[in-house]
């Protein structure tokens, strides 16, 4: 099995064992794959993965390779943006960013702060009602996001009544 990716103007990729590194105009991503039946080579603006085995287990990994490899591709290009909106009923919430954290003040008129970590170079924004999570790693813009909205669930209360939160909205 085979699969080929073309490589956009502007990106460029080294393979080195098993890792893959591209760089492009918003940075530079490198990632291990630890799949030993999975061979990587570059043909010009293409890079083509493939694999001898038959194996229902090899070719979900080269599928899996080749889903990683775009994601870096879009995000060396691109970059990714989650935004989440703030909802309250009663008690008005607080989002600040503290270096790598962010704080979640008054929430359900807690007195301690609900804190969610920020993952790799993920860039948070707080502005409003609104925080805009922003990077060039989907990994890392997509699990910030959701430390944030998990940090916000309720819990021993009515999700029906208690409705208040950080919850994702939209994603770029």
């Amino acid at each position: 099995m085979r699969e080929e990716i073309e490589i956009p103007e502007g990106v460029r990729i080294n393979l080195s064992g098993g890792g893959v590194e591209v760089s492009g105009e918003r940075g530079t991503l490198r990632r291990e794959f630890n799949f030993p039946a999975i061979k990587m080579e570059l043909d010009g603006s293409r890079l083509i993965i493939s694999t001898d085995s038959h194996r229902r287990r090899d070719k979900a990994a080269l599928g899996t390779v080749r889903a990683h490899i775009r994601n870096m591709i879009r995000g060396v290009r691109e970059g990714f943006t989650y935004r989440l909106k703030v909802v309250y009923s009663h008690f008005p919430i607080t989002v600040k960013v503290d270096g790598k954290k962010v704080l979640i003040h008054n929430f359900l008129g807690e007195r301690s702060p609900r804190v969610a970590e920020i993952l790799g170079d993920a860039k948070v924004e707080v502005g409003g009602d609104e925080i805009v999570v922003s990077g060039i790693n989907k990994e890392d813009v997509a699990q910030t996001a959701l430390r944030i909205e998990q940090a916000t669930a309720v819990r021993g209360r009515d999700r029906r009544v208690f409705q208040d939160g950080c919850y994702i909205y939209e994603r770029e």
